[in-house]
């Protein structure tokens, strides 16, 4: 008779980092359409939609760390959990003030949050999957870099975030897919080794 052990802890976080990463791609692409539809200007809900993506980023943060807990990686979640809070109080007052401090803030957000999450991919590039994840980091320090010079610019506009969300749900649907491989190997490699 074989017994069968709970999944080894890469899997069982493969398998929770797959949950998480599968929602953070839904919602960034129903976020990005709704901002896209309308940001002509910043309205109240367009004001509430800038909030609510750092709060989710900062719950998914939070999750996160819940799954990872223990690793080397889950202590710079901490940063990413206050680093999301910080920018939606920022991006709450910069509604008020206009699209140049909204571009300001959402790109100074964006180039440390994708610094935390290159370093927390990097750290994680055991566990598989996460070579979208190093490559979002690095891409959300450029584009944060854009939105702050863009913001001093004539042209600003919201519409950039809208992509910029996208392509983030994008990278963790990626990283989601390839993420499956590594629970599967691993249940699989556990389930050979009790026989």
């Amino acid at each position: 008779m074989t017994s069968v052990t709970p999944l080894s802890r890469p899997a069982t976080m493969a398998s929770a980092l797959r949950t998480l990463y599968f929602v953070r791609f839904g919602f960034a692409v129903v976020w990005a359409i709704l901002v896209a539809v309308t940001a002509t200007a910043i309205t109240p809900l367009v004001a509430v939609l800038l909030v609510i993506y750092p709060v989710f980023d900062a719950i998914a943060a939070v999750i996160d760390h819940r799954a990872s807990r223990g690793t080397r990686s889950s202590a710079l979640l901490y940063v990413n959990m206050s680093l999301s809070a910080l920018a939606a109080i920022g991006l709450a007052f910069a509604a008020t003030s206009g699209r140049s401090a909204v571009l300001l803030v959402w790109g100074l957000w964006a180039i440390a949050a994708g610094a935390v999450q290159l370093i927390v991919a990097v750290a994680r590039r055991s566990l598989g999957g996460q070579w979208p994840m190093i490559l979002s980091g690095g891409i959300s320090v450029l584009a944060g870099l854009a939105f702050a010079l863009q913001s001093g610019g004539a042209s600003a506009s919201l519409v950039g975030v809208a992509g910029y969300a996208t392509l983030g749900g994008v990278f963790f649907l990626v990283s989601a897919l390839r993420l499956r491989r590594t629970a599967r190997t691993d249940s699989t490699q556990q389930t050979d080794n009790n026989r």
